[in-house]
């Protein structure tokens, strides 16, 4: 593993710790009740969201060190990924704010786009590159 996939595994991995705090965090505010009902299940969806993409990326990361893809591909996919990862569950955060709901959409499809994106050029690069 060189270049842009091994230094976006060792921000995937710098990351999940994040993401566990985020479960910790969780944890706090649904026993403390200082949410709504809505805003507690928008935490838990991005919260949800950026554990599990961040698997998705370690996995494609490790996929992606394999394939022939140019440096500029794999640049390209690997910047795809960690921005996807942060519109998809980042969309979710934003639903916490108030008048913000429809942005929230917005980054959430934006990032369900951008990971499309990686997983095809990914495939792409175990097809046939």
């Amino acid at each position: 593993m060189h270049g842009p996939t091994q230094l976006f595994t060792v921000i995937a991995l710098v990351s999940l710790p994040t993401v566990m705090y985020g479960g910790y965090a969780l944890m706090g505010v649904l026993r403390d009740r200082k949410l709504t009902e809505h805003q507690r299940a928008m935490f838990r969806a991005g919260h949800a969201h950026a554990g599990v993409l961040l698997i998705l990326a370690l996995v494609a990361l490790q996929i992606l060190s394999r394939t022939a893809l140019s440096d500029t591909t794999l640049w390209i996919t690997c910047f795809l990924l960690l921005f996807g990862i942060l519109a998809q569950s980042g969309g979710f955060f934003l639903h916490l704010l108030p008048n913000k709901g429809k942005l929230g959409g917005r980054v959430t499809s934006v990032g369900a786009v951008l990971l499309a994106a990686a997983t095809l050029l990914t495939a792409y690069g175990v097809a046939f590159a």
